[in-house]
This record gives C-alpha cells, structure tokens and sequence, in this order.
C-alpha cells in the first residue's frame, strides 16, 4: 500500500521546525493547512497562498485548505475536522510534533472503546470548567496522562488521537526541536542559531522585520522572498472589530457568543486600547484568553450559529507526484473557485483580511493552485 502521510499544520509562518517535520514525513505528503485565520483567534501573518507556497518549496507534495470554521476551533473540534478532511484524501499515516513520548495509537485505541464513556464524563462536570480542563480531567481518569500546562502540542495530538479513533490512520508523534512558546523573542543557541517557536518569528517581524534580528537563520533559505511579504496582525484590525462590538445589536446571535459574554464585552471594548487589552479585560476563568480571541474572530467574521462546512476540499498547491494524487480524489476537491463560492464563510473571511492589506491579491476568485516543480 502506498504511504500517504497527513500533517495538519498553521505554518505560521513556515520555519526550519516545519521542514524538520516534513523530512520525516514517508510518502506522499498532504497538508491540511490553515487559512488566513488560525487556530488561537487571530489574523495569520501571511496569507494562505504565500504559507502555502512555503510548504511547497520544502517537500510539501499537496496543500489543502482549512475552511475557517474548522481553523478557528478549540483543539477537538480542529482535530476532527483536519482529519476529516486528510481521511478523504486517503491519508493512512498522521505525522505531529509533540513534546510528549506517549503512545498515541494506544490512546486512539482507548478513545474508541470508550468515547461514550469519556463523553458522558465531560458531560457531567460543571460549568465552571473550562471544556480544556474538562478534557484532561477526562484524560486524567480514563488514562495515566498527566499535564504540566506546558504542552499545547501534547493536547493537540490527544485530538488527534480521538479523531482517528474511527479511521484506519495510523499516528507518528516526532519529538519537537524547540518548546512552543518557549520563548518570546529568538534567542541563538551557541553559535548557530536553527530553530526558534513561531511565536517568536511573529513576534520579531512585527517588532523589527525580518533583517538584524535572527529571523532569517530560523527559515530555510529559499524562503528569503516569501519571508518579506507584508505581515498582519490584530492591529490591523482592532478598529474594524471595535465597530462591530459597538454597532451589533445582538452579539449573542454570533457563534458561541453568550449574554454574559456579550455584557462584557460591550462593556470592555469602550477603554480597551488594542486587541490584547481587550482579551485581558474580557477573559476569566471560564472564559479562557484563548477562547475569547476565538469568539472576537466569529465576531469581526460575522460568523453566526447556523454555519455549515463546505462539502469539497480547496486545493491550494501541488508537486507533480500530488497532481497525480489529486486525480484520484478529484470528486472531492475544488480547484478554482468562480462565481459559485467554495465556502461562503472562508470567502468573506479572506475579504476582512484583505482589509488589513490593502494591496494583497484577491484571496480566492479565479485563483488557481501554485504548481510546484520538486527542481526549484
């Protein structure tokens, strides 16, 4: 059987961590990607067709993308719709990083025994916990996992686990070159300075650029062009979402926005300053920072409760050996999206984002697929 290999992936931006994990990716290898909104609440530093021509330049045979409401999600329900979408592209092996050495396939295993069980569980906690503490108490008493606080990628890669549990994928953890988040400015290691968080490439080319600060010695040189596209972030959009805020009458007809997170938001956006004072304002203990950068982005996307997941997959790039794969799954992908939208949630999600770049090229209509020479 043909290996096919699934990575989910931000590439946000793309560095040498990433090309780490794809050189140890078998096979054919699929990205599902995330678009121009990601996983923690917020903009995408560059956009989808630049991040996806990244992945491309650097062993990547197949990019497709995230619709932003599988994007934009706690790690559950991102989990289950990447693999959704990477098991219909006949994907038999999930590659990850992780900071953790346990067993995965064991934990899939666990998981499909019983996930009425665990469900249940969940289901019974009280409402003062945050659905992330609900889930690893439920881990901490149907399995021997312990967690330190410290280990977003280990929390992704249990999703994981449960999203294959139905799915004949196997699950290959590779451990992690650098802690996530593990520092917030790049810090060189002995004389030669290789791997850095993407957190910390964010946060260097927002303050300074990419030049004079160590940013190009954590990407793969061939990036050097795609790395001085222009950057976004919250701040280019804070205005927008603040009249959104204020001018919605009802917030609460928004995806998971609540009454009391309406309240306090309308509240607190009057004296917030910028988006991080905001979230400060905002969160509580219920109310995770995380949760609330995510229910600001349903805000400023206009994203309501009767959404529904688009049925094909968006193809955003390709080598010639994942040209010849798509042949064998072109039933279920779209490959340039015309006057018949692909996901009408994405589209209008891509257009916000084009507002914070005003000279960004037209995100989806009549784009077609970078097509990428495994030579250049």
């Amino acid at each position: 059987m043909e290996k096919i290999t699934g990575i989910v992936a931000e590439f946000n931006p793309f560095h040498n961590g990433h090309k780490y994990l794809l050189e140890q990716a078998e096979g054919l290898k699929i990205i599902v990607m995330s678009g121009n909104w990601v996983q923690r609440g917020a903009p995408a530093i560059f956009d989808k067709w630049t991040r996806a021509e990244m992945a491309l330049k650097n062993g990547a045979d197949l990019v497709v993308e995230m619709p932003t409401l599988v994007s934009v999600q706690a790690a559950d329900f991102f989990a289950a719709g990447s693999i959704q979408i990477l098991s219909q592209l006949g994907v038999n092996e999930l590659v990850f990083g992780s900071e953790s050495d346990t067993d995965y396939n064991k934990i899939s295993e666990l998981y499909a025994h019983k996930s009425v069980e665990m469900s249940t569980f969940i289901e019974s906690l009280p409402d003062d916990f945050s659905y992330p503490e609900k889930t690893q108490l439920m881990w901490q008493k149907f399995s021997d996992i312990q967690f330190d606080g410290n280990t977003p990628n280990h929390v992704l890669a249990l999703a994981y686990a449960k999203a294959c549990a139905d799915k004949k994928i196997h699950l290959r953890a590779i451990a992690r070159q650098v802690a996530p988040h593990s520092s917030e400015k790049i810090e060189r290691q002995g004389n030669e300075l290789k791997f850095a968080s993407a957190t910390a490439i964010r946060n260097a080319i927002l303050a300074e650029g990419t030049s004079e600060n160590g940013v190009a010695e954590v990407y793969p040189e061939n990036l050097e062009p795609l790395y001085q596209s222009a950057p976004a972030s919250w701040s280019d959009y804070y205005d927008f979402l603040r009249y959104k805020i204020i001018s919605k009458s009802d917030l609460t007809s928004l995806f998971q926005v609540n009454d009391e997170l309406a309240n306090r938001l309308k509240n607190n956006v009057k004296i917030a300053r910028n988006f991080d004072q905001l979230v400060e304002l905002v969160h509580t203990k219920r109310y995770t920072k995380a949760r609330v950068r995510r229910v600001l982005t349903y805000i400023l996307l206009d994203i309501s409760d009767d959404f529904q997941l688009p049925d094909l997959i968006h193809v955003l790039g390709f080598s010639k050996a994942g040209q010849a794969h798509l042949r064998k799954v072109s039933d279920k992908t779209v490959v340039r999206i015309g006057q018949k939208p692909w996901d009408e949630i994405t589209q209008r999600a891509d257009s916000i984002y084009q507002l914070g770049h005003l000279g960004l090229k037209e995100q989806n209509y009549g784009r077609i697929p970078i097509i990428m020479d495994k030579s250049e």
